[in-house]
């Protein structure tokens, strides 16, 4: 039976640990110093290569979740590393972006927003986690992903963008501090179901 358009693939040969979702998620661990390699290369080349290494993590990102469920190869190990994937990948593109200087001065905070807000809901994740406690992602927190990823695409374009088209920094910046506002509500809304978890806890 086809399921949302992805003919099911024979679940004893490609499930657990070698699952292609899975190999998805591990390909976007992998492409990580493959990107930090880029901004030691000499030349525009380097700065297009991050951009498409970063597109096609967040495209990986999609389409292993999407296949996990239509091929009912949702595992443990995809589960944990999923969320540590996406997390790395975007931690390493704002470190070097910061080490390059194209996000500098005032902007520096929209980075440490985000990475910061990481860090708090992977926190709380974990301790909602040891209370069987789901977390779900909301639509705005997804709006926020999408707003972050396209913004850090256009950065990592950079200058070799701007020859191409002048505003292609500004533009990401500007993008990337909609996404660190966006993560500002979406963290305290995170704050806010862990801290009614931990009154109620304390209630009991």
């Amino acid at each position: 039976m086809v399921q949302g358009g992805v003919s099911p693939a024979p679940r004893a040969a490609t499930s657990g640990f070698w699952s292609l979702p899975n190999l998805l998620t591990y390909g976007r661990i992998i492409a990580i110093p493959a990107l930090v390699a880029c901004f030691f290369a000499t030349g525009d080349w380097g700065r297009w290569t991050a951009m498409w290494i970063f597109i096609a993590a967040g495209l990986s990102d999609f389409l292993d979740g999407y296949l996990a469920r239509a091929w009912q190869q949702q595992s443990a190990i995809g589960r944990m590393l999923d969320p540590i994937a996406d997390k790395l990948i975007v931690a390493a593109a704002l470190l070097m972006l910061a080490a390059d200087q194209t996000i500098a001065g005032w902007s520096l905070w929209a980075g440490v927003i985000i990475l910061c807000r990481e860090i708090l809901v992977s926190g709380l994740r974990e301790f909602l986690g040891s209370l069987a406690v789901g977390v779900p992602v909301t639509r705005l927190a997804k709006w926020k992903t999408v707003v972050q990823m396209v913004a850090i695409g256009f950065l990592l374009a950079g200058s070799a963008g701007d020859k191409i088209w002048p505003y292609t920094t500004l533009f990401g910046l500007t993008l990337l501090w909609i996404a660190a506002l966006l993560t500002l509500y979406t963290g305290y809304d995170y704050l806010r179901a862990a801290l009614r978890h931990v009154t109620t806890e304390e209630e009991r």
